[in-house]
């Protein structure tokens, strides 16, 4: 691997690390607030302006990440893998952090709140884990075939089944939630931004029911063929 590239790797990996640490401890902070006896569900009202806040902070911390990622990056290959390997190690350290300062999550089972946009996305702490070294692999086989010279766009199947795969595993994060929404809140606004009600107020009696491991095993299944059929054409390249 080339000096410049390593060197890039390196930087990133802190940035990514130290991005982990700002996330965590805002949380860590909102915890306190809102959750002075331990997180939990059913999930507390937070108001319009925490709530606003919070989704701004979300839209900030994406494009960070792919702000770092065009800085660094030389050519379109370089800036996905970038982006996907800044996102995949801060959202690692995310864990990391909280189980360190505040023992938190107790387990890999353990139910959160993992995006916010549009509406709440739910899920076990395992599930974002697992694609998240997904979004590893895949940078790592983009950054290596890069450094190799090969010209390693991603293809039209590979990005068809990548959008597809992540779609439905979006959708796995929002299923409960939903479900829950549309039995006992039906004419509820499904979206983050609301002008009447504070974020969570509709879903303050929701407490997680089931995963829907299926739909977010098939998504995830479809993101790896996707791995695997990009890995498999550019080694044919190499060779």
């Amino acid at each position: 691997m080339k000096i410049a590239l390593t060197k890039t790797i390196i930087w990133l990996t802190l940035f990514s690390i130290a991005m982990g640490f700002l996330e965590t401890a805002v949380v860590v902070y909102l915890r306190k607030i809102y959750y002075p006896d331990g997180f939990s569900f059913p999930l507390n009202p937070i108001g319009q302006d925490i709530a606003i806040t919070e989704i701004l902070r979300e839209v900030a911390t994406m494009i960070m990440l792919v702000g770092i990622a065009i800085l660094a990056g030389k050519n379109a290959v370089q800036r996905f893998a970038f982006f996907l390997f800044s996102f995949a190690v801060w959202d690692i350290f995310y864990y990391v952090f909280l189980y360190v300062l505040i023992g938190w999550p107790q387990s890999l089972l353990t139910w959160d709140i993992l995006f916010l946009i549009p509406i709440p996305w739910v899920g076990p702490v395992l599930s974002p884990l697992i694609i998240t070294f997904q979004m590893i692999v895949l940078a790592g086989f983009m950054m290596y075939f890069d450094n190799k010279g090969i010209k390693a766009n991603i293809n039209r199947r590979e990005w068809l089944l990548l959008i597809t795969g992540s779609i439905i595993v979006i959708i796995s994060w929002i299923w409960d939630y939903s479900n829950f929404i549309l039995l006992n809140n039906p004419n509820a606004s499904f979206w983050s931004f609301s002008s009447k009600e504070t974020l969570f107020e509709v879903g303050q009696k929701y407490v997680p029911q089931s995963f829907n491991w299926l739909l977010f095993a098939v998504g995830a299944l479809i993101i790896l063929l996707a791995i695997c059929f990009y890995s498999i054409r550019n080694r044919r390249l190499e060779h």
